[in-house]
């Protein structure tokens, strides 16, 4: 785990200001953002969720997150890689209880108990799946950036901004690059208020 040099915090009362600042220090970088920005993305499984897909080589570092829903009892994930020299989009998540799929929107790598995996040639099929599988319910997308943040990014930062939390919070936005990040989260309890949180190698 990188451990930050710079760190900057602040905190907003007003949900426009706070997504304002966020966007304007995000700049090109790739970011994430909460498809429901009223309820954020719980975070407090991110971590060990992060380390499980490394341990279990499920999630190489290079692989590029397009979506993502985690919950103390499930998860599910878009990400995109390189296979054969092409670019393709793979959906990890629950077995979904749904009419199959058109056979040409994408390959089933795998179909077990809870879990299922399907590769697309492009994203948008991609994340139509995950939505159908999750309907959006504290889910992040990748969206207003040119591509994707790296899975690489994503650990090396989540733990020191989490680490900065002073109360329970879920991510509304994140940005991540590779020698900073930046998040907003939302409180979870009381009177609404969002926090910023900055790390990077840079004083």
């Amino acid at each position: 785990m990188t451990a930050p040099q710079a760190l900057s915090i602040r905190t907003f009362s007003d949900r426009p200001e706070a997504l304002a600042h966020f966007i304007l220090r995000a700049g090109e970088a790739p970011r994430l953002l909460a498809f429901d920005d009223a309820m954020g993305c719980p975070m407090e499984t991110a971590l060990a969720a992060l380390e499980w897909t490394r341990a279990a080589g499920v999630l190489p570092d290079e692989d590029q997150l397009h979506a993502a829903r985690l919950t103390s009892e499930t998860a599910a994930a878009v990400i995109e890689r390189k296979v054969e020299g092409q670019r393709q989009y793979i959906y990890f998540g629950p077995r979904l209880d749904a009419p199959p799929m058109d056979v040409f929107e994408g390959k089933v790598l795998f179909d077990e108990p809870g879990v299922k995996a399907v590769e697309f040639s492009q994203r948008a099929h991609a994340l139509a799946h995950f939505l159908r599988a999750t309907s959006g319910t504290g889910a992040l997308l990748a969206i207003l950036g040119r591509r994707a943040p790296e899975i690489r990014h994503l650990r090396r930062w989540l733990g020191p901004i989490l680490g900065e939390l002073d109360v329970p919070r879920t991510l509304v936005a994140g940005w991540f690059a590779a020698t900073a990040a930046g998040c907003l989260l939302q409180a979870t309890d009381g009177e609404p208020n969002y926090r910023y949180v900055e790390v990077g190698l840079e004083p």
